[in-house]
């Protein structure tokens, strides 16, 4: 994972240099395989272990940094105002998708992202399209949740509905590849037609562009074998089915649609829906005990 030390900076403050930082994230499983720098910006080169999918992300090597050095973390920027009720269903079909939350956003200018933007993603390896989906991409980054912007007006029958293909079908993605997509591969439904590849890539009919004023924005939860199977027989892996397919925060999904709505408001303007979260099975979190003794030893 390509990780910018300045942004890096912007959620812990430790006062180390760029060698000690990587030092300590080695030691603490996070191996920084090496450095680039970028005129004049320093980009940390992290191996993230499989079994570490919490720390995919900025902020997450922060808490890692925050461990090993005590110092405080800051949280990303918050507060939205919600200016609606919003008139959307979702539902959910499949046992595959474990919770499904987005919110409307009525009014958006598309236009490029500001410097800082592009240059965050273009740092990290990730071109910049459009100031919404820059910022479902530049959430992704920081919070490790993978987010989709949908064009509303394209959605038809005021729903969403997630549920696997049933049969074999061919489904046109993003990227302008028209792929088949298995009979258990899980996607994206509006009234009438599949719209995306869940925890992949959106679907070309749908996509935000130049002419979209309003957005749905999607924050899910997908089982992560799902996404890895369908991933791998489609031969399309993303930043998103990476991160999927290693298992995302179910409880975290929504920080990360409000870090992304607020973001969008910010940068392309329009009102904000209250949230829609369809959560059929609540996560019940366990206590673990833990005596300190043993950690010593």
């Amino acid at each position: 994972m390509l990780l910018p030390l300045e942004w890096l900076e912007e959620f812990i403050k430790t006062g180390l240099d760029k060698d000690r930082i990587s030092e300590l994230l080695t030691m603490a499983g996070l191996e920084v395989e090496g450095e680039e720098l970028s005129g004049g910006d320093v980009v940390l080169e992290v191996n993230i272990t499989p079994n570490r999918p919490d720390c995919l992300s900025v902020y997450g090597v922060a808490r890692e940094l925050r461990a090993a050095t005590g110092k405080d973390i800051n949280h990303p920027r918050l507060s939205l105002k919600e200016d609606f009720e919003p008139d959307f269903r979702v539902v959910i079909d499949s046992p595959l998708c474990r919770r499904y939350a987005g919110r409307i956003i009525r009014g958006v200018k598309i236009a490029p992202s500001p410097e800082w933007l592009k240059r965050r993603l273009e740092l990290s390896g990730i071109r910049s399209i459009n100031n919404v989906v820059d910022v479902t991409n530049y959430v992704l980054l920081e919070l490790g949740h993978p987010l989709h912007a949908f064009d509303l007006d394209t959605l038809q029958g005021g729903m969403i509905r997630v549920d696997t293909a049933g049969s074999s079908l061919e489904f046109e993605t993003l990227d302008g590849v028209k792929r088949t997509v298995p009979s258990d591969g899980l996607l994206i439904w509006d009234g009438k037609r599949p719209v995306a590849l869940a925890g992949i890539m959106g679907g070309l009919d749908t996509e935000v562009t130049d002419g979209t004023t309003n957005v749905f924005l999607e924050s899910a939860y997908f089982e992560p074998a799902s996404i890895r199977k369908t991933s791998k027989r489609l031969g399309l892996s993303t930043e998103s089915s990476y991160r999927f397919e290693r298992g995302t925060d179910i409880e975290g999904l929504i920080r990360a649609l409000d870090r992304a709505a607020f973001l969008i408001q910010e940068l392309a303007g329009g009102t904000v829906s209250k949230r829609i979260d369809v959560y059929p099975e609540r996560f019940s979190p366990k206590q673990i005990k833990l005596r300190y003794k043993e950690v010593a030893r």
